[in-house]
């Protein structure tokens, strides 16, 4: 049995050939039938002659629908004609699970290819995304690995909030609350003090009440930390693995990258070092481009649109002020007002695809803006901790694995860089 990109590769032209798949497309002449083959590597074409294939076979393929699972027997011809320009002259033809009318045809609704979501998968763009998500992080994994970073496994239940509090997904947790995870990271600065380079890939929860293209309520957050890193080393780690990642999608994926839109040799030519934009530069230009922003705006998708549209590599914002930013940022000895920060934005008006800072390791000034903020401070105590118990210089960040998809794959909304999208109208299937 071979592939259908084994197939279409045309060593086997003139050869016996088996293939198996789903009918994603069909037609019929009369007393000839072509099936569109379809399986996870790619489509072929097949025609079914009647007299060249025994009649039952011939009455099973002229009897069947769309996504039909069928096993092929045939030789491999040349025909430009064809999707691949190679088709499969059969000689016999099985239908393995016959399939009911299928549900989507072309031009449904957004909301009803949501609803068939355990269906619309299937789709050719689905499965192109998904591959190039799973060489993305192939490409991170093989990075970490190969800079003695250590994969750990946070917890995703957790007492205390590592973001915005008021975005957190209560849960009553036997006889106490307890949260979902919106972030792994207090977890991986505990590991550093042992395994000093460590990262992990988990799911992460916000309970933000957003309808916009970005937003996720479940997400894939690949994080990291690691000891002795100031804030330009983070950045550094930022840009090599991004490359790696990109690197590994265009080597594997260019196919998929091609249906999509996206030119393999663009993202190809993206490598660090990356630009470095101060907060009050990225305000400067945003003023000049008549955005209504003055120091102390947070950069929303409109402002992060107008300061990356025009790219065509990544841009690192640093350094922004305290009061937009969490509690656990190093604060920045040049601007007291800032943090030792950056958001990585994505080229072409994509938006922000990592966050990371260097943290703080002053107990003192963390605890100071717990109070301020009103958390209670015995949930952070074991967090306090880590800097009780020689504490050293140290830095992390998190990719939102669903936002860099987005970007890769040039599409137009984040749910469709992920299977099955949680979002907060949605939830189904």
């Amino acid at each position: 049995m071979q592939s259908v990109k084994q197939v279409l590769s045309g060593e086997m032209l003139g050869m016996p050939v088996d293939v198996r798949g789903w009918i994603y497309r069909i037609r019929s002449s009369g007393s000839i039938i072509f099936a569109i083959v379809r399986d996870s590597t790619g489509i072929i074409q097949v025609t079914v002659k009647k007299g060249a294939v025994p009649e039952h076979d011939f009455e099973a393929v002229a009897s069947s629908g769309i996504e039909s699972s069928v096993t092929v027997e045939g030789t491999l011809a040349e025909d430009k004609r064809a999707p691949g320009g190679y088709e499969v002259r059969a000689t016999g033809f099985t239908v393995v699970g016959p399939s009911e009318p299928f549900p989507i045809t072309e031009y449904q609704s957004t909301e009803l290819l949501l609803d068939k979501r355990h269906l619309w998968i299937r789709s050719r763009e689905q499965t192109a995304v998904m591959k190039i998500k799973d060489s993305l992080l192939r490409g991170a994994r093989n990075w970490f690995h190969e800079n003695d970073y250590v994969e750990v496994t946070p917890p995703i239940i957790t007492g205390v909030s590592a973001e915005d509090s008021t975005t957190l997904f209560k849960l009553k947790y036997f006889d106490r609350f307890a949260y979902l995870s919106q972030s792994a990271q207090f977890y991986l600065e505990s590991l550093i003090y042992s395994c000093e380079r460590v990262w992990a890939l988990t799911p992460s929860f916000r309970a933000e009440k957003s309808r916009t293209p970005r937003h996720l309520t479940e997400f894939w957050h690949l994080e990291m930390e690691a000891a002795w890193v100031d804030n330009e080393g983070n950045m550094k780690v930022q840009e090599e693995l991004l490359s790696a990642m990109l690197r590994s999608a265009t080597d594997e994926r260019a196919a998929e990258l091609k249906h999509l839109g996206r030119d393999p040799a663009a993202l190809s030519k993206i490598s660090p070092p990356f630009e470095r934009m101060s907060y009050s530069e990225a305000m400067d230009e945003l003023q000049k481009k008549g955005c209504e922003v003055s120091w102390g705006s947070d950069l929303g998708a409109v402002e992060e649109r107008e300061l990356t549209k025009d790219k065509e590599q990544p841009v690192f914002v640093v350094n922004y002020p305290k009061e937009l930013k969490p509690f656990y940022m190093k604060e920045n000895p040049d601007d007291a007002r800032t943090y030792k920060n950056s958001d990585l934005l994505a080229p072409e008006g994509y938006g922000e695809i990592i966050g990371g800072s260097e943290r703080e390791t002053d107990n003192a000034l963390l605890i100071e803006r717990l109070r301020d903020v009103g958390e209670n401070m015995e949930n952070y105590q074991w967090y306090l901790d880590l800097r009780k118990y020689g504490s050293v210089p140290h830095s992390g960040f998190g990719l939102g694995l669903e936002r860099t998809v987005t970007w890769v794959c040039k599409l137009e909304h984040i749910r469709d860089a992920i299977p099955f999208p949680r979002t907060i109208a949605r939830v189904y299937p």
